[in-house]
């Protein structure tokens, strides 16, 4: 196995995994939300499909990659 870190600051849990949007800051209390583009995330799973992403590209490309927007995705 491999351990690979991702920054401190990313936005893990306010990332939509589904466009890329980021979502204003989310109190720890909130654990559900609704992205611009209509998709609703559990506050964790969410986190989890970021943080395998941001691993996963990390490998791909050797180096600290933060996932955009994708091309014709609401904000």
């Amino acid at each position: 196995r491999e351990v690979i870190t991702v920054d401190r600051f990313f936005p893990s849990t306010r990332l939509c995994s589904h466009c890329g949007g980021i979502a204003e800051k989310l109190p720890l209390n909130v654990r559900e939300w609704t992205c611009g583009c209509g998709t609703t995330h559990d506050r964790d799973v969410n986190a989890a499909k970021n943080l395998l992403a941001a691993g996963l590209a990390v490998t791909a490309c050797g180096a600290q990659v933060r996932p955009g927007v994708r091309p014709g995705a609401a904000r």
